[in-house]
């Protein structure tokens, strides 16, 4: 009797056009409500994200400027990317600590000014040694603004409402990768590298003026009085050892040839080490900076799993359709980009529907419908992709990969708080943002390496057949040379260009075989993740879940 009652008050809100008829209010935190128009809310913190995962890939195609212009090598220069990631992930799994430590709004302001500030000094910096220093201070502003950002919109939002919030934040973190480059290259050509730091002041500087204004902390998510003389020093520690080594090992692995390197051995054991005794410690402290017992709800650890595939997923593609186009095709990193921006514009547009359709469909089908896109999207790039296609043809190639990405983003978060108390939302925002970015940084080593050795493999069987013993091989070097000696060059030195061209066909075409077989794992392991979504747990789209344990 007392469901019926409840759905017939809820009926009578729904249908009283504004009026705001006397209900028993829910018990606890859900009462709450900010003074200001959630959607206000919404682009303030959605903005302060966007410019936050922007940086994570802004920066990319500007490496070789900086380099050149502050007596840097390549190499070193890849620094300016490693130590942003590496600071960035070790602030987002205890995002959720900082709030009690300083309070939800405090902290984000805090991350905000840090981040802002740190861009200035990376634009003005003089050597690159500066400039690494300083992107370190800009991941650990960085890291705090994802999570935070979604927690104020899982807490400004009702769960009903919570997907069209998501969808807005989403739009943040799956586009902006995909335009930062192309921004980076753009700013770069035109103005000085420089520049892709001092864009962000403007930005945050506005975005911090709308926070003090807007934003205000719910009851559960204020300051806890003396969290910050419980400081759980050992948690700190190991977090630090094992997402560092982590992040330095994944981004620098395949350029050292991987467990080849004692280098890179070490991180690895470094990483398990920590991680391990992280988890293991963190499980049994009274007072960890880590909520490790979160992972207890195995819909909570489901979901993590899916948005770690998910961020692999997206970096994977991000990283290897530019790579293809530039180092095969020969594009510049403006047509790149210009490949990758319709892609972005289907993002753009697809956020928003999914996120009215979870309110209608629960997320676990959409999750499921957005795994079978994605295997299919990458299946299809092994068949459509070649040295032949058109700058149009791999921009609807772009288009038909980032398909099912729309479907995912939205309903793995929202899957991620089904039965999760309310003052568990900056650690549960936290987590996720963390597998994500863990995710991310697994793709981009994972498709660098898989291509490298796929490569090799198949330069191998391909060299085989540049033999004396292939007529095809010897006629088509000797018609080849005797064009080359038609423009010139003399018998010798035409045979061995000649040679050398095949070569390089070879390893052109190689390389090519190498991204299709890339492209094929990434389809096998979205098939995968596709059958696995309906393990997931359901929600109730459209309504109010009273507790789902």
């Amino acid at each position: 009797m007392a469901s019926a009652a409840q759905a017939s008050n809820a009926d009578g809100v729904l249908q009283g056009a504004g009026a705001q008829p006397e209900v028993a209010a829910p018990a606890g935190p859900v009462a709450w409500q900010p003074s200001f128009n959630p959607w206000l809310i919404a682009v303030v913190v959605a903005m302060a994200a966007f410019m936050e995962v922007l940086d994570t890939s802004i920066a990319n195609v500007a490496l070789p400027y900086m380099a050149g212009n502050l007596g840097a090598s390549n190499d070193e220069s890849t620094w300016v990317l490693t130590s942003y990631l590496v600071s960035n992930a070790i602030v987002l799994p205890i995002s959720g600590w900082f709030v009690t430590v300083f309070g939800r709004k405090r902290f984000f302001i805090i991350c905000l000014t840090i981040f802002t500030i740190s861009s200035l000094l990376c634009g003005i910096a003089p050597t690159l040694g500066a400039i690494i220093f300083f992107r370190v201070l800009q991941g650990l502003g960085g890291g705090g603004l994802q999570p935070i950002a979604q927690a104020i919109l899982a807490d400004t939002f009702p769960p009903e409402k919570r997907g069209l919030a998501f969808a807005l934040y989403g739009v943040t973190v799956i586009v902006a990768p995909t335009i930062g480059p192309t921004l980076g290259g753009w700013l770069t050509d035109n103005y000085t590298w420089r520049w892709i730091f001092f864009i962000n002041l403007p930005v945050g500087i506005f975005a911090l003026f709308l926070v003090l204004r807007l934003i205000e902390d719910p009851p559960w998510a204020k300051r806890v009085s003396g969290a910050i003389l419980r400081v759980d020093y050992v948690g700190v520690s190991l977090l630090i050892l094992g997402v560092g080594a982590l992040q330095v090992m994944l981004d620098k692995g395949q350029e050292d040839d991987w467990f080849g390197s004692h280098f890179i051995l070490t991180l690895a054991v470094l990483a398990a080490v920590g991680l391990i005794s992280l988890a293991v410690w963190e499980w049994f402290y009274k007072a960890p900076v880590v909520d490790v017992k979160l992972f207890k709800n195995l819909n909570f650890l489901g979901a993590n799993g899916m948005m770690f595939i998910l961020g692999l997923m997206l970096f994977s593609s991000l990283v290897m359709m530019p790579l293809f186009l530039q180092s095969l095709m020969g594009y510049t990193a403006e047509s790149a980009g210009l490949v990758l921006s319709g892609g972005g514009l289907l993002l753009l547009f697809m956020m928003p529907v999914v996120g009215v359709l979870t309110t209608k469909v629960q997320s676990r089908y959409l999750v499921a419908t957005g795994w079978l896109l994605l295997a299919f999207s990458m299946y299809y790039s092994t068949q459509h992709l070649d040295l032949l296609i058109s700058f149009r043809s791999a921009a609807w190639l772009r288009v038909v990969q980032v398909a099912g990405l729309g479907f995912l983003f939205v309903p793995i978060n929202i899957t991620s708080y089904i039965g999760m108390p309310q003052e568990k939302s900056n650690s549960v925002a936290g987590l996720i943002n963390f597998m994500r970015n863990i995710g991310s940084s697994v793709g981009t080593s994972m498709v660098t390496t898989l291509i490298a050795r796929r490569a090799q493999v198949h330069q191998n069987y391909l060299v085989g057949n540049l033999t004396p013993g292939h007529s095809n091989f010897v006629g088509g070097a000797g018609a080849l040379a005797a064009r080359l000696g038609a423009g010139g060059a003399n018998s010798i030195r035409a045979a061995q260009q000649s040679l050398a061209l095949f070569y390089r066909t070879v390893i052109v075409q190689a390389t090519t075989l190498a991204y299709i077989d890339t492209f094929l794992v990434l389809s096998i392991l979205a098939a995968i993740m596709f059958a696995l979504s309906f393990a997931l747990k359901r929600n109730h789209p459209g309504a109010r879940p009273v507790s789902l344990e």
